[in-house]
């Protein structure tokens, strides 16, 4: 997987499409997710560089209750191959 913003675009409508909001926001914060008033939204630290971005959501995905029939054909593909890099890892 590349580290570039074309990625990081992809790995966002991935979450996107699955009602998850992605918000950029400063402060000194470890990168993660949460559900704020039944919203779904993912918060990461806008001081983070592409590659930092692409590798927290590339954690949080698998974390996640992604609905996969809500995804694309193209988000599927892209969706799997984050899951199966996932268990790769572990």
């Amino acid at each position: 997987m590349k580290y570039n913003q074309t990625t990081l675009n992809k790995l966002e409508d991935v979450l996107g499409e699955s009602d998850y909001t992605v918000r950029y926001e400063r402060g000194t914060f470890q990168s993660g997710w949460c559900v704020l008033e039944l919203k779904k939204i993912v918060v990461l630290n806008k001081f983070l560089n592409v590659e930092g971005r692409i590798n927290t959501l590339l954690e949080l995905i698998p974390q996640l209750d992604i609905n996969y029939d809500k995804l694309t054909l193209e988000t599927q593909k892209l969706y799997d191959q984050v899951m199966a890099n996932n268990l790769a890892l572990v």
